[in-house]
């Protein structure tokens, strides 16, 4: 499917463009991280399976037209980590998805990439609203959600526990 969104994106420190081969170092570093992976996955993959998940990147943009970008940091040029838009199938709609390699957090990298996904998204897609969806102990992944201007509408039974949804509206 082509694109439907740009698959390039920069904002003052990063750059956000569809992930490649060489990504899968960058990657391994934070699904090997348990950090990294206690929200979300919850467990570590080894190397071979971080290379499903960057196919399963790659595959996303295939198949619905967007997905997450590879955030990269202009100055190093080091890859941070897939911040973008994710709707795989058992979601309940599509959402903002953030996740950096922890020697990145708390530097407002996650934000700045995420605002520049949400901003992309209101100008190219033909939606109302995104949603994130963050297991209720994830507080920092809250704290970004509030920043991106998301409200917390609900708590949806999710996988085998539960994720609040935040909402995101596009039409401003």
């Amino acid at each position: 499917m082509k694109p439907i969104v740009p698959i390039q994106i920069e904002t003052d420190r990063l750059l956000l463009r569809i992930f490649e081969e060489a990504d899968w170092d960058g990657l391994n570093e934070m699904f090997s991280d348990e950090d990294c992976v206690r929200h979300t996955i919850k467990t570590v993959l080894p190397k071979w399976q971080v290379w499903r998940m960057l196919a399963a990147y790659v595959g996303h943009w295939q198949m619905r037209g967007y997905g997450p970008y590879a955030v990269v940091e202009k100055t190093s040029g080091k890859m941070m980590g897939p911040v973008g838009l994710w709707y795989p199938g058992d979601w309940p709609e599509p959402e903002i998805k953030y996740s950096l390699s922890k020697k990145y957090w708390g530097k407002g990298f996650a934000t700045e990439a995420a605002l520049a996904v949400k901003e992309m998204a209101a100008n190219h897609m033909n939606r109302k609203r995104l949603i994130s969806l963050i297991l209720p102990e994830n507080l920092a992944s809250i704290s970004v959600a509030s920043r991106l201007g998301g409200k917390f509408e609900k708590t949806i039974p999710f996988r085998d526990g539960t994720a609040n949804v935040y909402a995101y509206d596009l039409s401003k």
